[in-house]
């Protein structure tokens, strides 16, 4: 009988054990796992921003969507201006100007910037960001502005907040990471 209790008594605590370790390695695998689809989106976010920044300096806007954006950097062209002469001068020297097009593509290449699939959500499953663009008036100036990001949700929907709030009281899968902003001239993200 005494075999017996023992027997019924270690399985209790192996089973005890294993529930221990549980609840210490899901916090765990939560937090590496949602920094690890956080950074992929945030760099996904900040290869766009730079999409975005050549795009302006083709176009001297922002595009609207993904089919522009792409469109434009993939057929798209850079002026280069060189300046010739000394504008600090007295003699009367002019100064000159020599504009040459250099390919956006190959700006792009350089950059290690992949266009294809630009648009889709690191772990999203598909799900691609929201893009915006427009023209705003801030602080009396007409300037242009774009806003990029999608929901923590694309990419974190096997996290529901009811189970994993316990272990980050600030996550929340309806709050939005974005780059930009549709009501000043900003390019920043907002992580």
């Amino acid at each position: 009988m005494r075999l017996v209790i023992n027997i019924v008594l270690l399985a209790i605590t192996a089973v005890l054990a294993w529930l221990l370790m549980s609840s210490i390695q899901e916090p765990i695998k939560f937090k590496t796992e949602k920094d690890k689809r956080e950074f992929a989106v945030q760099e996904a976010l900040s290869n766009i921003r730079t999409a975005q920044e050549h795009y302006r300096g083709i176009t001297g806007e922002f595009a609207p969507s993904f089919d522009t954006l792409r469109e434009v950097l993939s057929e798209g062209r850079f002026a280069v201006i060189k300046a010739f002469g000394d504008r600090d001068a007295t003699s009367g020297d002019e100064i000159r100007f020599d504009t040459t097009w250099v390919e956006a593509s190959d700006s792009m290449s350089t950059l290690g910037l992949v266009l294809d699939g630009i648009e889709k959500i690191p772990f999203g499953e598909g799900q691609t960001f929201d893009i915006k663009a427009d023209t705003i008036t801030y602080q009396s100036t007409l300037v242009h502005v774009c806003e990029v990001g999608a929901k923590r949700s694309a990419y974190m929907s096997e996290f529901p907040n009811e189970e994993f709030q316990m272990y980050d009281k600030a996550y929340d899968q309806t709050s939005y990471i974005k780059i930009g902003d549709m009501y000043k001239p900003s390019l920043s993200g907002n992580w």
